[in-house]
């Protein structure tokens, strides 16, 4: 991996905090945008790590569903068929 280093501010994101990558470090570090990553926390420091792509078990799909986000139902349409017992 190529050295690179910046020096960059946290800036207030809604509730959050964001930290820009300026390009040539993103460049080293073979990040791209929407690319998702780990963040980790220890005595060292912070590092990021890339996160490989993986499937989600329906498990961890079903934990991201938020009904007031994706419109509360998961089936928007009346029912069809014999569906109504």
């Amino acid at each position: 991996m190529t050295h690179a280093e910046a020096v960059v501010g946290i800036k207030k994101w809604g509730n959050n905090l964001g930290v820009r990558l300026p390009g040539n470090v993103a460049k080293a570090a073979q990040l791209r945008a929407e690319q998702m990553v780990r963040v980790t926390v220890s005595d060292e420091g912070i590092t990021i790590t890339p996160v490989e792509n993986q499937a989600l078990t329906l498990e961890q799909r079903l934990a991201l569903f938020d009904p007031a986000r994706h419109g509360g139902e998961a089936m928007v349409v009346a029912p069809l068929g014999a569906e109504n017992g």
